[in-house]
């Protein structure tokens, strides 16, 4: 390469003294770009924290949400603002793109509560009178996860307890008639003691389900032994046990809601957890009803009518209830045993040791069934009897017959034992009137009658008898002799009188006679001593006295 021109190296430290010299000098018309590019960033970044964080909220319908005019708040304090408002993909609810600011970033946790606060009148009182004027907002209630979250779904109505606040949670399962809505009021006794938080409807096993929540320090009152049922303010029932009348609190008269309690007939059990499952019964006779869960169960093949009886009423024995009536009619169609008239209604009833005061572990229904077999040969039979004039309802009445002569045979209607019956009350006296007419019925009329018709012949001849008897007796009353008779009676009764007042005592007929009388008398008591003497000798009418003793001559003195 003869072409190239050597280079010496004594100039090369040179050239790069001149080449550094020019990178380090710099033109000071580059300072103003690059602060600008620093501000723009920190403005940037500033403005990106500033912003806060977007959350989104899910709710069913969006009445009274406007994006860039519905605030969120939380504790009345302003942390967030609506942005966007649209329907979700499936149309099925509202999407809400909401920007909470970042000191409020915290509060976003997995238990965190949204729900929209609007003017709402309800059992508590009018509520959210503030947002009339200022429109509606979503109140944020923070949670205490540790967790963050930045989707969560919006309520229509404020929730029922706090987050964090102490008690417990429980479920309900009821009926579908048997509902609850969410805010009812739970009471124990009266008090309320907590409230429904949620209600669905479960269409696979047609219940609903509810969750409940109990404040402290009440919720140890909830124990395994718990019965809830439903209160509708007002219970009026008329039935077989009588009249009654339950008012619950206010609260519940207007809406309803649930009670609980410890039956008496159970011990009241140990504290359950949360989340534990309980029935709703309809009312505090169903959870009653609800405890006796051991018992044996008997057909009544009843040949009298059924009208007036109905399910849950009592089977009693001599006042003392051990049973309840459970279906009336009961399996009507099944055929019936060859020595009945297999037309009896059939009633399935059910006895329940457990009323008499025996726990669940000392119930031993295979000894039980074996009594009952034993008291229904020596005469035990169940009828039926009018618990009610006023309603007509009937209850089944056990007791012992000593005085039937009907032989007790063991009989079986699908698959139950027959429990042995006799005519309750109003079919004996129905019984007892069709005897008698049957016995009347018996009874010749025609002979009675007949001489039935002799006797009245007879007293129609007598009575006119008796009418010739007056009709000569008027006659006669009638005749002037007989009119006569009267003068010359009162004529005899003068005379009569005239001859009396002769003989009365200032009359001389009388004074003489009572002179003749007394010489008489003087006469007799003078003759009594001769009477004497004759008794006693009759001679000496003739002789003298031969007892008597000679004189003894004395001397004189």
């Amino acid at each position: 390469m003869g072409n190239d021109t050597p280079i010496n190296n004594e100039q090369e430290p040179d050239l790069n003294k001149a080449k550094s010299s020019r990178q380090t000098r710099l033109s000071p018309i580059w300072i103003v770009p690059i602060v600008a590019i620093i501000i723009g960033l920190w403005l940037v970044y500033d403005n990106y924290t500033s912003r806060g964080t977007l959350i989104t909220l899910t709710m069913n319908n969006a009445e009274g949400i406007e994006a860039g005019n519905t605030l969120i708040r939380s504790r009345n304090v302003e942390i967030g603002l609506v942005q966007n408002v649209q329907l979700s993909e499936d149309l099925s609810s509202a999407v809400i793109t909401a920007r909470i600011q970042p000191q409020a970033d915290k509060l976003l946790r997995e238990d965190s509560r949204f729900w929209v606060v609007k003017p709402r009148i309800g059992r508590e009182g009018i509520s959210g009178l503030g947002t009339v004027l200022s429109g509606a907002y979503i109140q944020l209630e923070p949670g205490t996860s540790e967790e963050q979250r930045r989707e969560f779904p919006v309520s229509d109505v404020p929730p029922v307890a706090t987050a964090g606040m102490a008690g417990l949670n429980i479920s309900l399962i009821s009926q579908l008639g048997n509902s609850l809505r969410v805010g009812d009021p739970v009471s124990y006794q009266g008090y309320t003691v907590g409230r429904v938080e949620e209600a669905s409807f479960d269409p696979e096993s047609r219940t609903m389900q509810h969750q409940v929540f109990i404040e402290e320090p009440y919720a140890q009152l909830v124990t395994d032994s718990t019965r809830f049922w439903s209160s509708s303010g007002v219970d009026f029932r008329l039935d077989a046990n009588g009249f009654r009348v339950n008012v619950e609190s206010l609260e519940a008269l207007l809406g309803g809601g649930v009670t609980f309690g410890v039956p008496e007939d159970l011990p009241m059990g140990r504290k359950v957890e949360a989340g534990a499952q309980f029935n709703l019964y309809a009312d505090e006779d169903d959870a009653r009803e609800g405890t006796f869960n051991r018992y044996l169960e008997y057909v009544l093949l009843v040949d009298d009518t059924v009208r007036g009886l109905s399910r849950g009423a009592p089977v009693e024995f001599r006042g003392v209830r051990m049973g309840t009536v459970a279906a009336v009619p009961w399996n009507f169609t099944a055929p019936q045993p060859d020595s009945r008239a297999r037309f009896a209604i059939p009633v399935l009833i059910r006895i329940e040791p457990q009323r008499l005061g025996i726990e669940n572990t000392d119930v031993d229904l295979e000894e039980w069934e074996a009594r009952l077999n034993r008291l229904f040969s020596i005469g035990l039979r169940a009828s039926l009897k009018n618990g009610n004039l006023l309603t007509g309802a009937l209850f089944v009445d056990l007791n012992f017959q000593r005085d039937s002569e009907e032989r007790y045979i063991a009989e079986t209607f699908s698959n139950r034992t027959v429990f042995p019956t006799v005519a309750g009350g109003f079919a004996q006296i129905q019984a007892q009137i069709t005897s008698l007419l049957d016995k009347l019925n018996a009874l010749e009329v025609e002979p009675l009658l007949a001489g039935l018709d002799r006797n009245l012949q007879a007293s129609e001849r007598m009575l006119d008898e008796v009418r010739d008897v007056s009709t000569s007796l008027n006659q006669l009353l009638n005749d002037p002799e007989t009119q006569a008779v009267g003068g010359n009676l009162n004529a005899t009764l003068e005379e009569l009188r005239n001859t009396l007042q002769g003989v009365s005592p200032s009359s001389p007929a009388y004074q003489d006679l009572t002179s003749a009388i007394e010489r008489l008398d003087r006469l007799m008591r003078d003759l009594q001593p001769l009477t004497r003497t004759l008794n006693d000798n009759p001679q000496a009418l003739l002789f003298d006295n031969l007892d008597a003793q000679d004189p003894i001559p004395r001397a004189p003195r």
